[in-house]
């Protein structure tokens, strides 16, 4: 999946309508245009997202528990403290979005590409991944504890302090991070893909985690 960097390149963005009001329970989005809005602490558990654009929006406390998101394309937007628990994510993209604290535990994710994103402190515990990008992006403190990751890349991406203590990997592509710093979980690099370079750098942890004493006479 290759996202198109601009709104107007969107299939769907001569159907776009602006959104006007706060969100709802349950609510059904349906190519609807969130630009230039900020979104408190509305609730709106369960809601459905199809072929909706959020562009230069700011979202601080918003619940979207069990939101159903399917074709959505955002940029430039920040969330913070957002819940987005057990979400479900389809063939969607975020670009040069900034996500702080935000609980995503339990969520599914199929096909979604972040792009020049700023992942902060964001809760991804026993979430499930397939075929999922992160380009050019920044994890800090992320937590992928217990999550299951396939077809997972980082291409240009740095992973600072990633916990991925029993999570699962399975044809997770590393190779291309520039960075690879994990708080714990370097048994769960099993399933993993990574370069001989990175295998240097990682090899002192590795070898902590595999109780293996390494001693230059």
């Amino acid at each position: 999946m290759t996202p198109p960097d601009e709104l107007a390149d969107l299939p769907y963005a001569d159907l776009l309508r602006p959104h006007t009001g706060p969100l709802a329970v349950e609510g059904d989005y349906d190519t609807v245009h969130f630009d230039r809005l900020t979104v408190g602490e509305d609730a709106a558990n369960g809601a459905r997202f199809l072929e909706c654009a959020v562009t230069d929006c700011t979202f601080t406390g918003t619940t979207l528990r069990r939101a159903r998101i399917n074709d959505l394309w955002a940029a430039g937007s920040r969330l913070t403290g957002v819940s987005l628990a057990e979400s479900d994510w389809l063939d969607s993209a975020l670009t040069a979005c900034s996500l702080a604290g935000v609980e995503a535990y339990g969520a599914v994710l199929r096909r979604v590409v972040f792009r020049r994103c700023k992942l902060d402190s964001v809760n991804l515990r026993g979430t499930a991944l397939h075929d999922v990008a992160f380009e050019d992006c920044v994890l800090r403190d992320v937590d992928f504890g217990e999550a299951k990751l396939n077809g997972v890349t980082f291409a240009g991406s740095r992973l600072e302090r990633v916990r991925l203590g029993r999570a699962t990997l399975k044809n997770a592509d590393l190779r291309g991070a520039l960075a690879i710093d994990l708080a714990d979980g370097y048994e769960s690099l099993r399933g993993a893909v990574i370069d001989s370079a990175q295998l240097l750098d990682l090899a002192p942890a590795l070898a902590r985690t595999l109780g293996i004493t390494v001693k230059d006479r």
